[in-house]
């Protein structure tokens, strides 16, 4: 049994946000989970994962991103290659960061 760690979010308020907006918070989780990872800190980054996972979950739900869940379900793909250690992907923690900041740089601009 999956728990939801982002309850008010789940419950609506998640797709009320742009695109933009959504995989900003992502990327937060991203950058929460690879530092926790580069302090070795195995707790932090496992929950900062689980917590982006959801996010992207909840993205890949929002009926308003169909064109797009293509790209959204690839990003969650390599989000567990480079923190799951697969090498099928020739991409690391650094990466993913950089993917997701654009899109937080993207709703700050638009708020």
């Amino acid at each position: 049994m999956q728990i939801i760690q982002h309850k008010t979010l789940a419950q609506g308020r998640w797709f009320t946000l742009s695109l933009a907006e959504q995989l900003g918070n992502v990327g937060s989780e991203v950058g929460r989970a690879a530092a926790g990872q580069k302090r070795g800190d195995k707790e932090k980054t496992e929950s900062a994962l689980d917590r982006a996972l959801e996010l992207l979950d909840l993205t890949l739900e929002d009926s308003r991103w169909q064109g797009r869940r293509k790209e959204i379900a690839r990003s969650r793909e390599l989000l567990c290659a480079v923190f799951y250690n697969s090498e099928t992907y020739n991409t690391t923690p650094a990466d993913l960061e950089k993917y997701f900041f654009q899109f937080a740089l993207a709703a700050r601009k638009n708020v």
